[in-house]
């Protein structure tokens, strides 16, 4: 299984063109598109969402993830074994948090080129063929690295900032969820914000925060929008008290 991690957002041909890629190179092979709205040109609150979302895909499982700001510049090009899943993209610290966490850590640099590359879309030209490769197990050209190098070195374990918000207008948080206790406050645009266990527990309009089915803290309004509520964006802080 392919799985596709992107920023490209659902719109426009780039998740199509590089759908045809992985079905030239790999045919026959799943393709899956976990999540097409990671935050924009931000490998940091999507390397906290990539972590998050792991968890259920069986070893072998192949991430292609391009959140790349920087295709083009001289950040390498790389892949990982985690814990028995692939993990191909740009070396930016776009797989820090996962490999943080990760009990096997194996990296290489990609040396494979092909014949024709676009200055702009690695994701198409060069990360597909390979998330391809190791795909249907072919051996890929590569140099294998003594050590993952850590792009994030600086991001805590518990992120306290806005990693994402849905289309319902919830923040989700990098902060994991067994982080806090039910009667911790958070401070968020201004506001005090209090924990509640479910959607119903709260009163229609109220905004509270709850432990999210990804194990993180997020924040939501009762049949409303947290971000139209709060102000909230990608990046925002968050206080603990």
């Amino acid at each position: 299984m392919i799985v596709l991690f992107t920023d490209f957002g659902p719109r426009g041909p780039y998740l199509g063109q590089m759908r045809a890629v992985l079905e030239a190179w790999a045919p026959g092979v799943p393709v899956l598109e976990l999540m097409s709205d990671a935050p924009a040109f931000s490998p940091r609150p999507a390397s906290c969402l990539l972590a998050a979302l792991v968890a259920p895909f069986p070893q072998g499982s192949v991430f292609l993830c391009v959140v790349d700001p920087g295709v083009g510049t001289a950040r390498e090009p790389v892949f990982l074994r985690l814990d028995g899943r692939w993990y191909v993209g740009p070396d930016n610290g776009l797989f820090d948090r996962v490999a943080k966490r990760s009990s096997s850590v194996e990296v290489w640099r990609i040396d494979w080129r092909p014949e024709a590359m676009s200055e702009s879309f690695h994701g198409r030209d060069l990360f597909a063929p390979v998330a391809a490769m190791l795909a249907r197990g072919e051996e890929v050209p590569a140099t294998r690295l003594k050590s993952y190098p850590r792009r994030l070195d600086e991001m805590p374990e518990d992120l306290a900032e806005m990693i994402y918000v849905d289309h319902f207008g919830n923040a989700m948080s990098g902060i994991r969820a067994d982080a806090l206790a039910d009667d911790s406050v958070l401070g968020i645009g201004g506001r005090r914000v209090c924990f509640a266990r479910t959607f119903g527990e709260a009163a229609k309009g109220a905004v509270f925060w709850y432990r999210n089915a990804l194990g993180l803290v997020e924040i939501a309004v009762n049949q409303g929008s947290a971000a139209e509520a709060l102000g909230l964006r990608v990046g925002d802080p968050i206080a603990i008290s």
